[in-house]
């Protein structure tokens, strides 16, 4: 049996899976045999992602925490319950702490960090229910173990999932449970990130290339980390992993 067989068949959901690396992490999930619920807001491109994959598309806006729970009442009705959780969504805002828009601050919070420990504590109880073996991965940033300059806030929400996943695993070892919990920060990745960041699809799209190759990551590179993690053996638990482009500096 290989290494990802032990998921095969089992159930997957991916938040933030209409675009960059949520959609290539559910993507690479299903390529690997499991059942993968994909959620974002966007629903045009989550359906069409499920009429070109056999995926569970179920539309959600991350920053309705009554919606997340119905979003895990369906899962639960369709296919009872979640197996490995992708905390894929999130974004960032330039909001700096001195001028930044209070609605801005607010996003980033509550999709970021709120929307994250919602679908967590609603994986686990799931997980738990269902043999105790599973699996939860944060997508974070290496802006959670340095602070660029004009991101204070942004990289506070990242500093907040670090400790979240140390958290998590803390409980989950005092509860003496077989789930896992990895964080996988990725430096800069070629997303939509900066066109949201910068409000501009051009300048996104322009500041990637201006770094030239190997400068950033690909939403491939990340998804190969999570089926790494999600591979390894019951007795090791990949918990932190820091990835950049070669080419990156800080």
């Amino acid at each position: 049996m290989t290494d990802m067989e032990r998921w095969r068949g089992r159930v997957a959901l991916v938040t933030g899976a209409s675009s960059g690396i949520g959609k290539v992490v559910a993507e690479r999930l299903l390529d690997a045999g499991m059942k993968v619920v994909v959620t974002a807001r966007r629903k045009e491109r989550l359906e069409a992602m499920a009429e070109s994959r056999d995926a569970l598309a179920l539309p959600c806006d991350m920053r309705d925490t009554d919606a997340i729970e119905a979003l895990f009442a369906t899962v639960r009705e369709r296919w009872g319950g979640v197996d490995v959780l992708v905390n894929s969504a999130g974004l960032g805002r330039d909001a700096p702490l001195t001028s930044g828009r209070t609605d801005y601050w607010r996003e980033m919070l509550e999709v970021n960090v709120l929307a994250l420990c919602v679908c967590t504590r609603e994986a686990i109880a799931d997980m738990r229910a269902r043999g105790d073996d599973g699996h939860v991965i944060h997508i974070s940033s290496m802006a959670g173990h340095r602070v660029p300059p004009g991101s204070g806030v942004y990289s506070a929400t990242k500093f907040a999932v670090r400790s979240l996943t140390e958290g998590l695993r803390q409980e989950l070892r005092a509860a003496e449970s077989g789930c896992r919990v990895t964080a996988i920060s990725p430096g800069f990745v070629e997303t939509e990130f900066l066109e949201v960041f910068l409000e501009d699809a051009q300048k996104g799209k322009e500041a990637y290339a201006a770094r030239g190759e190997n400068g950033a990551l690909r939403p491939e590179d990340v998804a190969e980390s999570v089926l790494h993690v999600l591979a390894a053996p019951a007795s090791a638990e990949i918990h932190d992993v820091l990835m950049r482009p070669t080419r990156q500096v800080t």
